[in-house]
């Protein structure tokens, strides 16, 4: 019987020098060689196990890489100092001068941005459509489309893609599928349903404390090892590494990953069925109403829920921005941006992490000004979590107190 995602983080054992049962810590920048030749083999590339300069790679690092590389069943890992540095170190290793993306009209603005923006400085053009629509993908690929991207549960949409077509359809093309995985770690385990690179902000759910910025690209060893190429790589030139006492810290918070998924996604389920009884307009993966709810069920982790995020659309800007102000007020949680804490983070995402996406643009894919994402929390006690949240839109009037559930 294959291992699961979580089996596989807990059989990881490593030992520190000293015998600790955490890996002792590598607090250098670089690394010494007892022969003048080792350290030119190391340049080129053509040893293992020795480390040259950290910006290269760390045994602090490497441990998080393999963690990582276990959580999504990759051949390996590398870890970056920020989820964009990975999928810029990934896209700019993917694409030259004239190459074409193909992605999800939905993802996170910083990905938007770089994608639309940015790269027009390189001449790398990418058509942004609905991930839900094959053949729109389809019709969209040209001889000099180098990849698809998308997120396996779009930011700040929720829409789902379907990763094992995506996959075939990739292959028939002989492009990779690029999956942003932040959202749904261990509920969704794109590599096995096809995809060749998977990336994560660590920032998030994975780290899941809010006192870090991270990101990772996991992948087949050839590629990996391509990103660090110290004559070509982008992950290596572009210089996004990041530091050992982060990557320690990050694979300390990684061992109650499954813990803290099923709570974040017991929680959000129980709020967005209860807002929707309500006559809300909610979205989340795991409700019926949800236009990608089946498809996500027959390709995920059931054990793990159906993820910490769900939207409510409010109405209206005021209307969001004077509920988020309530709630934080309430100490519900916290008016931010970012994803995984503890505590419940609410934002507005059209003027906050998708406001780089045009308001044409947003309002063409259905995100409303009044759309509030909410991070769900840990709460012990969400029956009580619902019942201030309710009693913030009542004094609001986004719920009417009459009409109220008791």
């Amino acid at each position: 019987m294959e291992n699961k995602a979580s089996d596989n983080l807990q059989d990881l054992q490593y030992f520190g020098e000293y015998g600790g049962v955490n890996p002792s810590i590598s607090d250098s920048s670089t690394y010494t060689f007892l022969s003048a030749k080792t350290m030119f083999d190391t340049f080129e590339g053509n040893t293992e196990g020795c480390y040259l300069y950290t910006r290269h790679s760390s045994p602090s690092n490497l441990y998080l890489g393999e963690a990582l590389a276990a959580l999504e069943g990759t051949e390996t890992a590398n870890v970056t100092a920020s989820g964009m540095g990975a999928i810029t170190a990934v896209i700019m290793q993917l694409c030259n001068a004239g190459d074409h993306i193909v992605s999800s009209r939905t993802i996170y603005g910083g990905t938007y941005a770089f994608m639309k923006n940015f790269l027009k400085k390189f001449n790398v053009k990418t058509s942004f459509v609905d991930i839900t629509n094959i053949k729109a993908i389809e019709e969209a690929i040209t001889p000099n489309t180098k990849m698809i991207y998308c997120e396996s549960v779009s930011n700040p949409l929720l829409e789902i893609a379907d990763i094992k077509t995506l996959s075939v359809l990739a292959k028939k093309h002989g492009i990779p599928l690029v999956v942003d995985n932040t959202f749904s770690p261990l509920t969704v385990s794109p590599a096995k349903l096809g995809a060749e690179i998977v990336i994560h902000s660590l920032t998030k759910f994975i780290n899941g404390t809010s006192d870090c910025v991270a990101g990772v690209v996991c992948g087949t060893k050839e590629f990996c090892l391509a990103l660090k190429d110290v004559h070509d790589g982008a992950g290596m030139l572009l210089g996004s590494t990041l530091d050992s006492l982060r990557a320690a810290s990050i694979l300390k918070n990684m061992r109650t990953l499954h813990i803290r998924m099923k709570k974040h996604s017991e929680n959000a389920h129980y709020l967005a069925e209860n807002f929707e009884k309500e006559g809300l307009k909610v979205v989340y993966p795991g409700l019926k109403s949800h236009k990608g709810h089946e498809k996500l069920k027959s390709f995920m982790n059931p054990e793990f829920g159906f993820g910490g995020l769900m939207t409510i659309n409010v109405g209206s800007l005021d209307k969001a921005n004077a509920l988020m102000e309530l709630m934080q007020k309430k100490k519900l949680g916290y008016l931010a941006v970012s994803l995984g804490f503890y505590k419940t983070l609410f934002s507005a995402p059209g003027t906050s992490t998708s406001s780089e996406i045009p308001l044409e643009e947003q309002k063409e894919m259905g995100l409303s000004d009044g759309l509030v994402r909410f991070s769900v929390g840990l709460d012990n006690d969400i029956h009580r979590t619902f019942r201030m949240m309710r009693a913030c839109m009542e004094e609001l009037h986004i719920l009417n107190p009459k009409t109220s559930m008791v």
